[in-house]
């Protein structure tokens, strides 16, 4: 069989909600493809808890979450099929299909057809040929999540003296699964004056431990031929340039980078989905579907989320938009507003809104550029103020989410402004 009303491509948490969605929501034809040998995704090296507190009132481990969502996919007999590997999505030329080119053991190489897709693909770290640290590539230099899947799921011992760079996470979680782990942390260096993680995880992973956070610092040279000897790190000025005469060498066997994430587009792209070069991933509008009509984007490969809630919840909205758009088709009929980010917001998700396809709650959600205390976020159209909400502090690293009633789009005309204002403006 290869013609179904629905390709969910990735089968970590957005590609399992998303089915589960589509499912309840009457599409019967489905399928999930997944490159990994199991269900779940990254979820399942994420031994740490911390999930599901939003989604199932329970605080779970990476793995317990994924498998709640598998044990759905099953229950619903949802058909995924593992080591399978897509090489490209395509829109047929005079139809509404959508081609998606696998490889598998399987299958070998073959041609399914959709009448919609799902990328769920998820994202990947910056490793280190994209960060442009000078000096020698030594053994005992790892991206946080590789070190991750060594310690958790292979059992593996990585070094005893660690310096972390980037302040993700990742990073942070494994500052405290090394440490767990008989390993010394010397230090996490952060090149931005302000944490890319949760503050929770500052605290709960470095703070309990005793592990400092060097702010506005970055590595600036590697030394060892054949294996890590330690590393350079200097402080940087408001150019997060490295600043002449800060540097301080400290001895290490192991280096992690946990400098951020990206999400995996390359399908994306060649699928000829217009991307956001804010966030690397899809445009979409408020049906997360891009530009090309049967095509949705959930999960972090849409853009990156500080927790995996978030994921679940937007991807359900995607499987179940799919599967309106199969039913039903698409609605082109309404007033098309565009999502802009203004003063001190980096993005929105979705980027545009089409008035007639709204829900009845609709979410918009943003990153800030910096750190910005005591100040309102404010969602405008033209003069109409559709919502204003105050906060204590807002920070890059965890993501806004707002939630706006469809009878506030009532009337508009004019495209939608989301920017941070000081109180008393």
């Amino acid at each position: 069989m290869n013609e179904f009303d629905l390709i969910i491509i990735g089968g970590g948490p957005a590609g399992m909600a998303a089915a589960v969605s589509a499912k309840k929501a009457g599409i019967d034809d489905l399928l999930i493809l997944e490159r990994d040998s199991v269900l779940g995704g990254i979820l399942n090296q994420c031994i740490h808890n911390g999930f599901g507190l939003h989604t199932f009132k329970e605080e779970l481990t990476g793995p317990e979450y994924a498998e709640k969502y598998a044990d759905m996919v099953r229950e619903q007999q949802i058909p995924f099929e593992l080591e399978t590997m897509v090489l490209a999505v395509e829109k047929l030329a005079g139809s509404n299909k959508k081609a998606v080119t696998v490889i598998s053991s399987m299958r070998g190489v073959q041609t399914l057809y959709a009448k919609a897709v799902i990328l769920a693909m998820g994202c990947r770290e910056r490793p280190r040929g994209a960060l442009n640290i000078p000096g020698s590539r030594p053994q005992g230099v790892y991206t946080a999540g590789t070190a991750q899947k060594l310690v958790n799921i292979e059992g593996a011992k990585l070094g005893r003296e660690v310096v972390i760079l980037g302040s993700g996470d990742i990073g942070l979680i494994m500052a405290r699964r090394m440490t767990l782990e008989g390993a010394h942390v010397a230090a996490v260096a952060e090149l931005m004056p302000y944490s890319s993680g949760l503050k929770r995880n500052i605290v709960q992973c470095l703070d309990d431990y005793g592990i400092p956070l060097l702010l506005s610092h970055t590595v600036v040279d590697i030394k060892g031929k054949d294996k890590l000897e330690g590393v350079y790190i200097a402080k940087v000025d408001e150019k997060n340039q490295p600043i002449k005469g800060t540097e301080e060498y400290y001895p290490c066997d192991t280096l992690l980078l946990s400098c951020g994430l990206i999400p995996e587009n390359e399908l994306t792209v060649g699928a000829g989905v217009e991307i956001d070069p804010r966030t690397n991933g899809a445009i979409v509008n408020e049906s997360l579907e891009t530009n090309i009509e049967g095509v949705f984007s959930c999960g972090n490969v849409l853009h990156v989320h500080d927790l995996v809630d978030f994921v679940s919840e937007e991807s359900a909205r995607a499987g179940e938009n799919a599967a309106k758009y199969i039913l039903k088709g698409s609605d082109h009929s309404g007033k098309v507003l565009a999502v802009k980010a203004e003063n001190g917001v980096r993005y929105t998700v979705p980027s545009k809104i089409n008035t007639v396809n709204l829900s009845e709650l609709n979410h918009i959600r943003f990153r800030v550029t910096g750190v910005y205390k005591n100040v309102s976020i404010v969602v405008r159209s033209g003069e109409t103020e559709l919502l204003r909400k105050r906060s204590q502090i807002l920070v890059p690293s965890e993501m806004v989410d707002l939630i706006l009633k469809k009878d506030k789009f009532d009337g508009l005309n004019d495209d939608i402004s989301v920017f941070i204002e000081e109180v008393g403006q």
